[in-house]
């Protein structure tokens, strides 16, 4: 049970022997209810706890796969869509449940503490969030550019040191706006909405700001979005409406049985908020703030925070095969491996993918300023490739030894990357990055030499590839 409780998922009542099946049967699941619930427009408490459970249950086995930190503002997100449904109708505008105003001072304040996490994260954190110089390494040294960040890297260090301000205001005063009424409320979420829009155009921050506007938009009240709505007969805007008029003139029904269950469940979920919030104001108040922390296994209220420190260098961990039997020879010839998105190939115009997120990329960019011996599923993945795991390979934008035999050996080198300058000399022969060798980062290693690496770590061991 202690078990169950740490990691709560349903896949502990799956048969172990076929994983794959389930994670298939769950993503498709999950797929299915969340496509109904987007082209119909319609959800109830029921569907949303059944895709939050199965979010949750991936996300608890996903291990570093699923160690982001959205991944715990998604679970909370959904979490909160729940009771911001009715209890089982289909209605696009249900009637007589509209949304308790606990759910919306729920999501109200979980933008609150998304965005005062991040601001005092950054204070608190790399002093060049201080001096405000951050912004003059981020976009060359963010996960995964994309081809603005590219140019924005080259404004002027005064526009650098406006950026920094422009953030550190969203981030750190903006939020209180929420708490001074209606028209100020109403700001904030427009300023929040634009801010993670700027976000998106200038990187590859995955779901991250998509996810950010959602609670954003409790900041606003049916006056102010109706502007979004046709007001054609029996409508949208029309029902709703017809439904405050009704509430307004005092001729609304009495409540039925699913109304009430459901005004108690949200009373319920205000005392939940109250009490699991408690050690994150402690967090948010202390010196020693942690980010992306979850105090409780359901990950229901968490820790936010994002870029508390920046790297100052890009380096990169480029992956190598050959087919030499001596990796050390100086004659061997050692082919790349390319990513989905990861600067790797100096001439490929950094991706444009989000809300997409390439996990594998992500990783690869936190073990470049680690050592592999902190990322032992680098070395698994090495181990993959060298078996031809074709799994393995559907993540990567390329192999090299397509249609050959697989690689001998694999080795891991480190690189400091950085853009090319726009028109210059290398940008006028394709490159849009410039890059110089640090160093092995890890050695060159093969299928044999790994088993015993494998086996200690329970791990299954790879099959020889057919030679």
């Amino acid at each position: 049970m202690d078990a169950v409780s740490y990691t709560p998922t349903i896949f502990w009542l799956l048969d172990w022997s076929d994983m794959d099946m389930n994670l298939d049967c769950v993503a498709l699941l999950g797929l299915g209810l969340a496509t109904f619930v987007f082209i119909t427009g319609c959800a109830n408490m029921i569907i949303m706890t059944v895709l939050w459970i199965l979010y949750h249950s991936l996300v608890n086995i996903g291990q570093i796969w699923y160690s982001f930190g959205w991944e715990s503002q998604l679970l909370e997100t959904g979490f909160l869509g729940i009771f911001l449904c009715p209890l089982w109708s289909l209605r696009a505008v249900p009637l007589y449940t509209p949304p308790s105003y606990i759910v919306i001072w729920a999501y109200r304040w979980l933008i609150f503490r998304i965005m005062l996490g991040a601001g005092l994260i950054k204070i608190r954190g790399d002093r060049c969030w201080r001096d405000l110089t951050c912004m003059n390494y981020h976009y060359e040294t963010q996960p995964v550019p994309n081809p603005v960040a590219y140019y924005m890297h080259r404004s002027p260090w005064w526009f650098h040191q406006f950026e920094t301000l422009v953030n550190h205001f969203v981030e750190l005063i903006v939020p209180f706006f929420i708490f001074l009424g209606r028209r100020m409320c109403i700001v904030n979420g427009i300023l929040q909405i634009l801010f993670q829009v700027l976000l998106i155009i200038s990187g590859n921050l995955s779901f991250l700001n998509w996810l950010t506007i959602v609670p954003s938009i409790a900041c606003f009240d049916d006056a102010f979005l109706k502007f979004l709505f046709s007001s054609k007969i029996n409508g949208i805007k029309d029902q709703v409406l017809k439904t405050q008029a009704e509430k307004a003139s005092g001729r609304q029904p009495s409540p039925r049985y699913g109304t009430l269950v459901r005004r108690v469940m949200n009373i319920f979920l205000g005392l939940l908020i109250i009490c699991l919030s408690i050690p994150v104001v402690f967090n948010l108040l202390s010196s020693k703030q942690v980010m992306n922390t979850s105090f409780n296994s359901l990950r229901i209220v968490n820790t936010y925070g994002a870029f508390g420190s920046i790297t100052k260098q890009r380096t990169e961990v480029i992956l190598q095969g050959t087919s030499s039997l001596n990796p050390n020879d100086a004659t061997t010839v050692w082919e790349e491996y390319d990513f989905k998105c990861k600067p790797g190939n100096l001439t490929r115009r950094p991706c444009l993918i989000s809300p997409y997120h390439y996990r594998l990329d992500w990783l690869m960019w936190f073990a470049a300023f680690q050592t592999y011996e902190q990322n032992e599923w680098l070395i698994h993945l090495a181990g993959k490739i060298l078996a031809n795991d074709t799994q393995a390979l559907s993540l990567m934008a390329s192999n090299p030894f397509e249609g050959r035999q697989p690689p001998r050996w694999i080795k891991g080198e480190h690189y400091l990357y950085k853009f090319s300058r726009p028109w210059g000399k290398h940008a006028a022969e394709g490159k849009w990055w410039i890059r110089k060798r640090i160093g092995p980062y890890f050695p060159p290693v093969n299928l044999q030499g790994l088993r015993k690496y494998f086996e200690t770590r329970n791990w299954p061991v790879p099959n020889s590839p057919l030679k």
